[in-house]
């Protein structure tokens, strides 16, 4: 009978695959042997695996390099990364490898612009695409980065207060962009997005405020679903209305000659995931293309914002399961060394799913468990009903210590989860470890964080003097 953890996985999904295959019993990811970290570092243990996001933002410009030829496309194309997806130095600095730019969201952002400046990561060259609902401060950092000569910082205008606040501060002539509010899903509780201007006001915004004025040159419409960019008839619907004010604007702006398209490319969060990146891609180029030519107007240069996409696939987390907890004649709970809530906080928050697989022991039996968190909150768990398939790994013994895997965790999750800081029912902060490989393929560790102690929390508590 195929009873073994590995039969099962064998029988649901074609394995093993490109980043996942097993070392005898044990799981390795990228070719790195999972228990030998959990040896060395021991757990709970999150880790970033640095090759990965420039393997992925690569793909990624293989790919609109590869339709643009297809379909004669005459312009060019420019990878953005979405900080807010991940802000860490050991990101941006992988990032910035590969000749890419920078979107940023809030304040703060500008301040990590100047130092990755400063270090040379990027330069004058590089766009900075700044986006969000912009506070005083917000303004003010833009304004800085302008007027001391970075000419391709591009603030995306959010709402129509933003012009006057970016002009008081702005010296001489500057770049900007428009953010269209794109229309939400009909599923969503509200009709259309709170970021932008709608659809039907922007041409008349840009005759009344931007046209006349000599200090303003319109370079950019942005435009972005939060559902990402999916083959459904309700993102195609968008994008067609998207390409329309695109082409009546740039009709009555001359120099508008950026398109960008956001974010929202998906990444693999099963073993059975599927997705056309490629065809997608051909399709969104193809679109604009035939519009533009339909219109008589050139084609735009066109901007994503991959955030997920950059940094996702890099990270991972890693658990023992430290009891088994049998609490009625069907429900076994399998509790964790750490939190869902607190160092996988989107498995809590918006139900997300990732890869989670055994990390040894593939030879033996399994059985159906839920999975359970540190914390005392009823919520702090990640089962069958969140996750849509039954949760099934090799069976709990107290004599034979099981290890299991989250992948796929790279963006949002430390951020989200208050890296540094509290968290709930003050269980700690997992040790973190980068992992890069060198010219020869050589792998390499090191801990950029140690797990948090009970004098770090007081600390931040007040319970101890700060030095």
């Amino acid at each position: 009978m195929n009873t073994k953890y590995s039969d099962l996985i064998n029988q649901t999904y074609y394995f093993p695959q490109e980043e996942f295959k097993l070392n005898k019993d044990n799981l390795q990811f990228h070719n790195i042997d999972l228990m030998k970290l959990v040896e060395q570092y021991g757990t709970p243990l999150k880790f970033t695996y640095l090759p990965q996001i420039s393997e992925n933002i690569n793909k990624a410009k293989a790919w609109f390099r590869k339709s643009m030829e297809k379909n004669k496309y005459d312009a060019k194309y420019y990878y953005c990364y979405c900080t807010k997806s991940s802000h860490f130095e050991y990101i941006m600095n992988e990032a910035f490898k590969n000749n890419i730019h920078i979107e940023t969201s809030s304040a703060f952002d500008v301040n990590i612009v100047e130092n990755l400046l400063e270090n040379g990561k990027i330069n004058k060259s590089t766009y900075v695409i700044c986006n969000g609902f912009k506070r005083d401060e917000y303004i003010s950092n833009i304004a800085r980065l302008i007027n001391n000569g970075h000419k391709n910082t591009i603030p995306i205008i959010d709402n129509y207060e933003e012009l006057d606040l970016l002009q008081a501060e702005i010296k001489g002539k500057f770049k900007i962009g428009i953010r269209i509010a794109a229309e939400e899903e009909p599923k969503f509780e509200f009709y259309t997005s709170r970021l932008g201007i709608g659809y039907k006001n922007i041409v008349s915004f840009y005759k009344k405020q931007i046209q006349e004025n000599d200090k303003l040159e319109l370079k950019m419409l942005h435009f972005f679903i939060n559902t990402g960019i999916n083959d459904t008839s309700y993102y195609w619907n968008e994008l067609v209305k998207c390409i329309k004010v695109y082409i009546a604007l740039k009709k009555e702006c001359p120099t508008l000659d950026g398109l960008n398209i956001g974010g929202g490319f998906p990444i693999k969060n099963s073993l059975a995931f599927e997705y056309d990146y490629q065809y997608m891609i051909d399709e969104i180029i193809n679109q604009i293309k035939i519009a533009c030519d339909e219109a008589e107007v050139d084609v735009p240069n066109i901007f994503t914002e991959f955030g997920s996409f950059t940094v996702g696939e890099s990270g991972g987390a890693i658990y023992q399961i430290l009891y088994q907890k049998q609490q009625n004649d069907r429900e076994k709970w399998n509790m964790i060394d750490s939190s869902f809530i607190t160092t996988l906080p989107d498995t809590w928050a918006i139900n997300k799913r990732f890869i989670m697989l055994a990390v040894n022991r593939w030879n033996d039996t399994y059985e159906r468990v839920l999975l359970g968190g540190l914390t005392c909150d009823s919520d702090d768990y990640y089962n069958s009903e969140q996750n849509m398939n039954a949760i099934y790994l090799p069976k709990y013994n107290k004599e034979k210590p099981l290890y299991i895997g989250f992948f796929n965790t790279g963006a949002y999750q430390e951020t989200i989860g208050g890296y540094g800081g509290l968290h709930h029912c003050l269980i700690p902060q997992p040790k973190h470890i980068l992992i890069d490989r060198d010219e020869n393929g050589i792998l390499a560790t090191e801990v950029f964080s140690e797990q948090q102690t009970s004098d770090d929390v007081l600390k931040i508590l007040g319970y101890t003097k700060k030095v």
